[in-house]
């Protein structure tokens, strides 16, 4: 089905090939994951698939890629469009109607299908991926994680033969990308069609691949690639998932891949014992709020959280926040307070209010009600550009922080524009604080590069740092680790542990449960708009059946959540001590 044969490609103005020399074939019907760290050339690969490399990028390309008997050097996107369905890393990048359901047509139309088949196709796709309650909204009124669902249905009801994904799950709730996957998994078992993905998040995809690809790049050099089944190239591979890594450490084998086969293990080994039966108890969260029993909600169940008290020296709280967004109330009666050195994690499902709820505490979206304050200070009505004077935001898109010519350029910007009501960063030397903010990030040697030429994982770091270099005293964060690897994550969390102990304040959206698991403190679960309910991470993730991690889902009976957790629980060395 796709052949690569002596591929090299390098960019416009870049300093080292993309690609080098790759040559392999992908199979009619495989599902090939192609991992790699953040910049390895994982999206390059991708593009050269459907012809946007060489046509649409330009820059030096050498060898041949054939598609379906396409040759891709003669093949323009739009003669591959019916075979080979696109999904791009960043949804926004591949819609161009303003209605969902126009946005589903809108392909189909320009391949000249017919009427009848059209509506059909588009009202399998809206019940393979579960959106057909969103098909009259407005795209702009979407939240990303359906947006990423719509850019996938979008390609699905054009039928390609190929379909490729880059990092699809990357704004999904885990509930939501396990729909997805799994709706991938049977289409590629049932009808045959291949599938080429790209993600950093193996714990959800590992198991539905027949081979994985894994891109691998060092310093300045070109990348160096290897193919295999999964099994085979994770058991040496340092972009490994939790599961992965603790059967490692274990010496487990096979190594496991899903939690059925890893909790074979436990079970044999005797390692996860059943509890004793105990009687219930009323639980509190930290702020003293009690967790009430279920009682009908706005046409749901749930446990109902009496909303706290904002804590007194707090250093961000938000008390009785509402939004309404195009006649629909997003954030409902929300009350929130996040500690200096703190880390308070939102979750939910797509569409709950988190991005909403951080955007309205910026001024980004005005509120209906409520009172927000940082350090005792109220800033319910001051404009965006005074309230990012303490409060440091990365939205979930890294690109609309992104507009200056180089990164350092990025750095200096931001400084320039704090230094004018900040004394004590006016006293600093500009430069050393650009450079120990790239170091803090691992972005040195990308310090000249221009932004938008980077890779999505990277566009997030430097977004971060143009944050990160005026020091604020709040941070709030949606969803850091989208397009990040293992790697890098890891890098991340040390890094907001660093700045927990700096005292900075810092309240984090995200879907990533294993981020959760290892640097919040605190978890505050949303759901239409409302805090359902706060606790500590192992009190919330530990028993759940979506919001949980991989070893919290391993060990069901202990109070586990990180592989560090398991490791010192059952008295074993850290990975790497032996």
């Amino acid at each position: 089905m796709i052949h690569f044969e002596q591929v090299s490609y390098t960019y416009p103005n870049a300093t080292r090939p993309a690609l080098h020399d790759l040559s392999l074939t992908i199979c009619e019907g495989e599902f090939l994951l192609v991992v790699g760290a953040s910049g390895s050339g994982k999206s390059t690969f991708l593009r050269c698939i459907n012809g946007l490399v060489p046509h649409f990028y330009g820059g030096h390309f050498g060898g041949r890629v054939r598609v379906a008997g396409y040759d891709t050097r003669q093949a323009e996107p739009r003669d591959l469009a019916d075979v080979v369905g696109f999904v791009f890393q960043d949804p926004e990048a591949q819609m161009v109607v303003e209605v969902v359901e126009d946005e589903l047509v809108f392909g189909l139309e320009n391949l000249g299908i017919a009427p009848q088949v059209m509506r059909r196709r588009v009202e399998e796709v809206l019940d393979q991926l579960e959106i057909a309650h969103l098909r009259r909204r407005r795209v702009a009124t979407l939240s990303g994680g359906e947006r990423q669902r719509v850019a996938i249905a979008s390609v699905l009801a054009m039928q390609p033969r190929v379909l490729v994904l880059d990092e699809p799950t990357s704004q999904l709730d885990p509930h939501t990308a396990e729909e997805v996957l799994t709706a991938l998994q049977k289409i590629n078992a049932d009808l045959g069609l291949t599938i080429v993905l790209s993600e950093h998040r193996l714990e959800r995809v590992v198991q539905y691949a027949d081979r994985l690809l894994v891109f691998d790049q060092q310093n300045d050099q070109p990348p160096t690639v290897t193919i295999g089944t999964p099994r085979e190239m994770l058991a040496e591979s340092a972009l490994a998932p939790p599961l992965v890594q603790l059967g490692r450490s274990l010496g487990w084998q096979p190594l496991p891949l899903t939690i059925k086969e890893g909790r074979r293990f436990i079970i044999a080994h005797g390692l996860d014992p059943m509890p004793q039966p105990s009687v219930p108890t009323a639980t509190k969260n930290l702020a003293g709020s009690t967790i009430t029993p279920l009682q009908p909600e706005r046409g749901r169940w749930f446990g109902r959280r009496k909303a706290a008290a904002p804590e007194p020296n707090a250093a961000l709280s938000v008390e009785n926040l509402s939004v309404q967004l195009g006649g629909r109330s997003v954030v409902h009666q929300v009350s929130l307070a996040s500690g200096k050195g703190e880390l308070l994690a939102l979750m939910g499902r797509n569409g709950s209010g988190k991005t909403t709820l951080l955007r309205a505490i910026m001024g980004l979206v005005p509120g209906t009600r409520g009172a927000i304050t940082v350090h005792g200070r109220s800033i319910t009505g001051l404009p965006t550009e005074e309230r990012a004077r303490q409060i440091g935001y990365v939205p979930q898109d890294p690109r609309a922080l992104l507009f200056q010519e180089t990164v350092a350029d990025e750095l200096r910007w931001t400084l320039q524009q704090h230094r004018a009501h900040n004394p004590q960063l006016a006293a600093g030397n500009a430069d050393e604080q650009i450079e120990r903010t790239l170091a803090l990030l691992n972005l040195q040697h990308l310090v000249r590069s221009h932004p938008r030429e980077l890779s999505g994982g990277e566009q997030q770091r430097v977004a971060l740092a143009t944050i990160l270099v005026a020091d604020p005293a709040v941070l709030l964060l949606d969803e850091p680790t989208r397009g990040l690897d293992y790697r890098n994550k890891a890098q991340l969390i040390e890094l907001l542990d660093r700045l927990r102990e700096a005292g900075h304040s810092i309240v984090l959206v995200t879907h990533d449960v294993e981020l959760v698991a290892a640097s919040a403190d605190r978890v505050a679960l949303l759901g239409e708009g409302e805090v359902i309910v706060e606790g500590t991470p192992q009190s919330l993730l530990n028993d759940s059946l979506i919001f949980s991690s991989q070893i919290g889902k391993l060990f069901r009976h202990r109070a586990w959540l990180t592989v560090e957790d398991a490791l010192a629980g059952l008295q074993q060395p850290p990975i790497g001590a032996h």
